[in-house]
């Protein structure tokens, strides 16, 4: 008996985790972040410099860097504007004019759940290449 609770436990543990929880509340302040609430509880707080790197677009103007896709000198990038789409996602307009993301209510729960480490690894990845997150100068 105790196995198969614990078996029913497992499966039931696995389904909430593959479906995210209902979004409650997106909320833009711009130009710096978005704010989502979801309907377990979870916020989270997503910086505009955050978003604009992890845009799932496929044209987020990113070099190449040794076979790395790589995205930098964002760090002062602002939100311009959000436009829902139906009930799945949003699509967010950074004032670098990058604007074909669309982030799915799904991608903004994985953000915000895993935003620390992402971020590490962001950092990381820019220092590897010696790259900043400051935008370049102009000469």
């Amino acid at each position: 008996m105790a196995v198969a609770m614990s078996a029913v436990f497992r499966r039931l543990h696995a389904a909430a985790a593959a479906q995210p929880p209902r979004l409650t509340k997106l909320a833009l302040h711009a130009p710096k972040s978005v704010e989502v609430e979801f309907a377990d509880g979870s916020s989270f707080h997503l910086s505009a410099e955050f978003l604009r790197v992890y845009s799932p677009a496929a044209d987020s103007k990113i070099r190449s860097v040794g076979g790395e896709k790589v995205i930098f000198g964002r760090r002062h990038v602002g939100i311009m504007s959000a436009e829902s789409l139906g009930n799945y996602g949003v699509r967010i307009l950074f004032d670098d004019l990058h604007k074909t993301g669309i982030f799915t209510w799904d991608y903004l729960h994985h953000l915000g759940s895993h935003k620390f480490s992402l971020m590490r690894s962001y950092i990381k990845t820019l220092r590897k290449h010696g790259l900043s997150r400051d935008p370049q100068r102009r000469k």
